[in-house]
């Protein structure tokens, strides 16, 4: 769920060999930190640290940081996985023992990374969590997840339980009886799992780290607003928000890598530049999109070299507001420290209804001068895929403008189509030209 730091597969995962990508140095710099935190994970046990898995989605990582775990983030191991073409092998590795074709692959693409014998995307050894910390908000498929791996290779689970937002609020009930498991439950499980003592003081430090990093992104993802966009709020999106949602909210390398980043889009802002694509700067903007669902990662450059050879640009997307949705205000504080934490969980996109999410898509059209929206359902994904086509109904009935229905999966390369996607992509863009020749837009 999170970001494509190793999008360059080793030549022997791959046949023929890629042209170098080009990149914005912010993005060279995240896949450093990603990478850093595969190796931090690979020596934790030499250096006498416990692990704890959790997912991006609700993560908890300032509160995980309080008790020096070295994090890992499932969804995140997979999707690295699919980029570097090694996850089909691990999704039919964990069909072989047992799990049907239905699951989630990145369930799948996870147990068969340890199937395989732990060796993670970077090729070091992945060691088995101390915890698997599930902060639960929205995605059924999370419990059953930790509850496949706790069967099969241990671990200790601890549960957080976070409230669906049924009728579209956050009462403070709600926020009290997150905060009280917090409180009563999850921080003593983690100071006995651990050894460290909870030290709030420490966790204010962190989440004032958080507050500064998550100024810089949302500023950064609103540049698309102008046009030409300086940024792809879909592609080039999952490069930025992979530092925050995974394991650096809270620290001063996530609040650097953001001032860099910041100013680097600024700069092409200001340059009146378009995005940053893996063949160079982009074309040109011809439609502006919104997409829901996340990407396909199997063949990411090869899905993304579809809208951009089309002259399309997405402006904004949910997915890029998987691991918290900051652009409507929401910061960490570090002045209601487990209130904080509480209100960011609930928050998710996830954890959002079918309402508050087309409310959402709705504004981003309005905000963003969208010509139109296109989801991505993807196949093993219900958390996403559930409700998506009663979104695009009503998402169209309200602004008037196009939408779009394409198919793929996460994680697994059987369920990409190339040509399939290629040939919708083509019909809806030839769609938007008509909607504007009739509206006498050129």
């Amino acid at each position: 769920m999170s970001t494509p730091a190793g999008s360059r597969a080793t030549p022997a995962a791959q046949t023929t060999t890629p042209k170098a990508v080009v990149k914005e140095d912010a993005m060279w710099l995240q896949k450093a930190l990603i990478n850093r935190n595969y190796h931090d994970l690979a020596t934790a046990r030499e250096r006498g640290r416990k692990i704890a898995a959790t997912f991006v989605p609700g993560n908890l990582n300032e509160l995980l940081m309080c008790f020096d775990f070295a994090r890992s983030l499932p969804e995140t191991n997979a999707l690295q996985n699919a980029l570097r073409k090694r996850s089909g092998k691990l999704v039919m590795e964990a069909e072989r023992d047992g799990q049907s074709e239905d699951v989630c692959t990145y369930v799948k693409a996870d147990i068969g990374m340890f199937l395989q014998g732990e060796v993670g995307p970077t090729g070091e050894p992945l060691p088995r969590p101390d915890v698997l910390l599930l902060s639960y908000t929205g995605c059924f498929t999370f419990m059953k997840w930790f509850e496949l791996i706790r069967h099969k290779f241990g671990g200790e689970t601890v549960m957080l339980h976070v409230p669906y937002q049924a009728d579209g609020r956050i009462r403070p009930a709600m926020r009290d009886y997150v905060v009280k498991q917090l409180r009563e439950t999850v921080i003593p499980a983690l100071e006995r799992i651990s050894g460290v003592k909870f030290d709030i003081d420490r966790l204010r430090e962190y989440l004032k780290e958080s507050q500064k990093a998550e100024e810089d992104l949302v500023a950064v993802l609103q540049t698309a607003k102008h046009r030409p966009s300086p940024i792809d709020g879909y592609f080039g999106a999952v490069y930025y928000i992979g530092p925050i949602f995974t394991a650096f909210r809270g620290t001063p390398e996530a609040t650097e890598y953001y001032r860099v980043l910041r100013a680097e889009i600024e700069a092409r802002l200001r340059a009146g530049k378009g995005p940053l694509t893996p063949e160079g700067d982009h074309p040109g903007e011809k439609y502006r999109l919104v997409v829901e669902g996340p990407p396909n990662w199997t063949h990411f450059r090869d899905f993304w070299k579809m809208f951009y050879d089309e002259g399309a640009v997405v402006v904004a997307s949910t997915y890029s507001k998987v691991g918290g949705v900051y652009d409507f205000g929401f910061r960490h504080d570090p002045a209601r420290p487990l209130e904080s934490l509480a209100e960011y969980c609930l928050g998710c996109y996830t954890n959002l209804n079918f309402a508050q999410r087309i409310d959402m898509i709705c504004r981003y059209m309005d905000d963003y001068r969208a010509d139109g929206l296109l989801v991505n359902s993807i196949k093993s994904c219900n958390s996403f895929s559930a409700g998506q086509l009663l979104i695009l109904r009503e998402v169209e009935k309200r602004t008037g403008r196009p939408a779009a229905f394409i198919e793929s999966d996460l994680v697994d390369p059987r369920y990409f189509s190339a040509a399939n996607i290629r040939n919708r992509l083509e019909s809806y863009f030839q769609m938007i030209r008509q909607k504007r020749l009739a509206a006498g837009v050129h």
